[in-house]
C-alpha cells in the first residue's frame, strides 16, 4: 500500500527484456541503499518487487501482467520515473490510499496553466471513467492527485509548482502515456452491490443505513 506522495525521481539504467517480462534496474541515490530484498516499491505506480540493489539503484521483476496494463515497456534508459516505498503504520497518510495496482493507461491531450498552477487533461480508458469524479483521488505515475472536472472521455487536474517540481509531471508534453489507477473505494461498492449470493447487502440496504 502506498500513499502517492512521490519520495524521489529515480533513472531507468536498463530495461533487460526476456520473452515478455523484464529486468528493470533505477538509479535512485536516497531509496536504494534504504531497500531490502523482497520490498514492495511503486515506480510510476507500479508496486514492483525488489530483487537485487546496491547503495546506489535496485532491480525489480515485471511480469506481463504488469506490461500489459502499465507503460513499463516504453522505458528507455535515461528516462525518469516516480518512485515510493510501501506505507509503513507509523507514517502519515497525506496522499490518499493507493494499491500501486495500474489499472490502465492514459494519454495526455492538453496542458495549459492558470495562475500558479499548471493544468493537465487526460484521456481515459472508458471503463475507467464510472470511478472518476470532481474532487476525488487519482493516482496518475504513483502521484496523489485530485480530479478538477470530468468528461466523457477523460478528466482534468491541477498541478502545483511543488508537483511539477518533483514528480515526471514537470517532464510531460501533450501525447506523454501515463500509468492510471483510481480510487479504491467506489471499487468495493460497486463489487458488494453486484455481488449476489443471498446476502442482505445490496442498493436497497446501504440507503437504509445511510451509507449512500
Amino acid at each position: 500500500m502506498f500513499t502517492g506522495l512521490i519520495a524521489e525521481l529515480g533513472t531507468v539504467k536498463a530495461l533487460k527484456k526476456e520473452k515478455n517480462s523484464y529486468h528493470l534496474t533505477i538509479a535512485a541515490k536516497k531509496i536504494a541503499p534504504l531497500l531490502k530484498i523482497g520490498e514492495s516499491i511503486a515506480v510510476n505506480g507500479s508496486c514492483l518487487t525488489v530483487v537485487a540493489m546496491n547503495d546506489s539503484n535496485f532491480t525489480v521483476d515485471v511480469m506481463p501482467e504488469t506490461v500489459r496494463l502499465t507503460v513499463t515497456e516504453n522505458f528507455k534508459a535515461g528516462e525518469r520515473v516516480n518512485l515510493e516505498r510501501a506505507l509503513r503504520l507509523n507514517d502519515g497518510l497525506d496522499g490518499h490510499l493507493v494499491s500501486g495496482h495500474v489499472e490502465g493507461v492514459g494519454a495526455i491531450s492538453k496542458i495549459a496553466t492558470e495562475g500558479i498552477a499548471k493544468l493537465v487533461t487526460i484521456r481515459a480508458p472508458q471503463p475507467l471513467l464510472k470511478y472518476i469524479l470532481p474532487k476525488g483521488s487519482i493516482a496518475i505515475d504513483g502521484i496523489s492527485l485530485t480530479v478538477t472536472t470530468v468528461t466523457n472521455v477523460g478528466f482534468s487536474i491541477a498541478l502545483i509548482p511543488h508537483t511539477v517540481g518533483e514528480t515526471t509531471m514537470g517532464f510531460k508534453k501533450i501525447g506523454d502515456r501515463v500509468n492510471l489507477e483510481t480510487d479504491l473505494l467506489g471499487k468495493y461498492v460497486e463489487r458488494m452491490l453486484n455481488y449476489r449470493d443471498g446476502s442482505s447487502l445490496n442498493k436497497r440496504s446501504l440507503l437504509e443505513n445511510g451509507f449512500i
